[in-house]
């Protein structure tokens, strides 16, 4: 063999092991990047926010990144789970609407933000990746108005990172306490509407006739829908208020008297309030 063949195998061999080592180090840097994809899911799951977290990790729970069989579905399985689907779409569209009504309702007032950041959070670490608002109605004297609560949310800036303990890959502050969960009215409404009924005895349609001048028209029916939730919170101090009088030797007591339509005799009773 001449120096010149010995030239060209030698070429030929070394392209042919570069071309061997381009595809390895094509097919690792694949794998690193799904198991990079697979490290980030599994962050969020254990250290997410508890809407983003399995329920538990079950050890027969198939793989997301395995390729599994779908099982056959029966007719009636399949419509069941159409009608699951159907009822679903029924509850996010009620919300929608629910939503526009709000909107619409708020729209002439003004609005007051408040920002609520999370305590001792390291912006070194996280990052802003959004934010959620939260809109309740609120009162003082001679105006009502909007207070839009903002709460920033961080997330980590590497999210292929582990949290530190006791930490989360993503944060942000509580929601403070309403007083009708994910109602739309606050405390200072819902405290103006039972004082102007109770201590100065102001039905509704009267209060729904001030409102309408501080620029919210409210439906009757909207503003029921807040009372009773709201008589409820009350409880704890009508049972104990009941116990107190209860105890004593000498109760006094309004009897007001009312008809009532008895079903049965189909005739008026008189009744005591």
């Amino acid at each position: 063999m001449t120096q010149a063949e010995a030239l060209e195998l030698l070429v030929k061999t070394q392209q042919e092991e570069l071309l061997r080592l381009t595809e390895s180090n094509r097919q690792l840097t694949e794998k690193i990047n799904e198991l990079l994809s697979q490290i980030a899911w599994l962050n969020r799951q254990l250290f997410g926010r508890k809407s983003e977290k399995l329920a538990h990790l079950d050890p027969n729970q198939p793989s997301l990144f395995e390729d599994v069989s779908v099982p056959v579905q029966t007719v009636e399985e399949i419509e069941s789970a159409r009608q699951v689907a159907i009822a679903e779409i029924a509850v996010s569209e009620t919300q929608r609407k629910k939503e526009r009504r709000q909107r619409k309702l708020l729209e002439n007032l003004p609005v007051v933000e408040v920002i609520i950041e999370p305590e001792d959070i390291d912006l070194k670490k996280y990052k802003r990746i959004g934010e959620e608002r939260t809109r309740t109605l609120e009162f003082e004297p001679g105006r009502l108005y909007v207070k839009e609560t903002a709460r920033p949310k961080y997330g980590l800036k590497d999210n292929i990172s582990l949290p530190d303990d006791g930490e989360s890959s993503v944060i942000i502050a509580p929601l403070p306490l309403l007083p009708i969960y994910k109602g739309l009215p606050g405390a200072s409404m819902l405290t103006e509407i039972l004082l102007q009924k109770y201590e100065y005895h102001v039905p509704f349609y009267r209060q729904i006739q001030a409102f309408h001048h501080l620029g919210l028209r409210i439906p009757e029916n909207t503003l029921n829908g807040w009372f009773k939730p709201a008589c409820e919170l009350l409880r704890p101090l009508y049972e104990e208020l009941k116990s107190e009088i209860l105890q004593r030797d000498y109760i006094q007591v309004d009897e007001t008297t009312l008809p009532v339509i008895d079903n049965e005799s189909r005739q008026a009773k008189k009744e005591y309030l």
